[in-house]
Parts: structure tokens; sequence; C-alpha cells
């Protein structure tokens, strides 16, 4: 299976499935890769600002939601073994760019990944349900939803304000 397939079917991810389909993500998603896909859950979406996911599925807001959805992915399919290691080499943290062009600063809490955006919101790596191994790379379930520098207009629309 690739990484839509096996989200589509994981319960706790509904959510994002329902946005990659939204922003026309789902033949990006299912190409060759290999991709690493950071994968919020629907806890995760729930935390964010009441109305922001249907605001986000507006079509007016395609292109915020896109960029917040491959903010999510980086190129090259990596287990949390692999981005610990990447972490203690560059004495703490490391820096994956991401397929929307922006970096995640990768740390480690407690022994787990952290991910923090470019406004310092942080989401770790499940440690029950990481290195998801796919046919085009690999999903990391993480707890928290990473927002990309937008634009103004992008942003307030895409936060509801």
């Amino acid at each position: 299976m690739n990484i839509v397939e096996n989200a589509s079917k994981a319960s706790n991810l509904t959510t994002l499935v329902s946005l990659v389909k939204a922003a026309g993500l789902v033949e990006t998603l299912s190409g060759p890769g290999p991709f690493t896909v950071f994968a919020p859950t629907d806890a995760a979406f729930s935390r964010l600002p009441p109305g922001t996911v249907d605001t986000l599925e507006k079509p007016e807001n395609m292109a915020a939601l896109k960029k917040i959805l491959t903010y999510h992915v980086v190129s090259g399919s990596y287990t949390t073994d692999q981005l610990k290691q990447m972490i203690n080499q560059g004495g703490g943290t490391a820096t994956l760019n991401t397929v929307e062009g922006g970096p995640l600063t990768l740390s480690l809490t407690n022994g787990n990944v952290t991910l923090t955006d470019t406004s310092g919101n942080k989401a770790y790596v499940s440690p029950t349900e990481q290195n998801v191994t796919q046919s085009n790379g690999m999903v990391q379930v993480i707890n928290g939803v990473l927002v990309p520098k937008l634009s103004a207009s992008a942003s307030g629309s895409a936060t509801g304000q």
C-alpha cells in the first residue's frame, strides 16, 4: 500500500485524508516518492481554533491548505532511528526541508522526535505509531498540526481570522 491508501484505512487520520483529497494531493502522495509524511491525527486537527478545518476546505483557501499539507511532507523515507541519528549528528537539532519549501527543525524531547515549525509550534512523533513503512515512503504519526509561514491573507483565512 502507498501512503494515501494506508492513511485512508487509519481511523485516526480521517481529517488528514479528507484534506489531502480536498487539496487535490492524492495523486502526488500516491506517486513513487519516497516521501516521509508527518501525519497529524484527528485529535491534532481538533485542537486547532474552531472552524479552521472547514475554512481550509473552502475553494478560496486551497493555496493555504496545500502549503500546510505539503509542509508535513519531506523527500526521502526516514525512520525515527534515522531522524534521531541526524539530530545527534547535528548536536541536538536537525533541519529537514519540506516539499512546501520551508524548514522543519527536529530535536528530541524525552527520547521522542519533536518537530518545530517556523512559528515555534511543536509536534511529537507518536512512540506507538511511528515507522509505518509504505511502498512509497514512511508515515510518522504526529500529535500536532505544523504551519509554514503563510502570507498575511492566507494566514488570516486559514486560521479563521
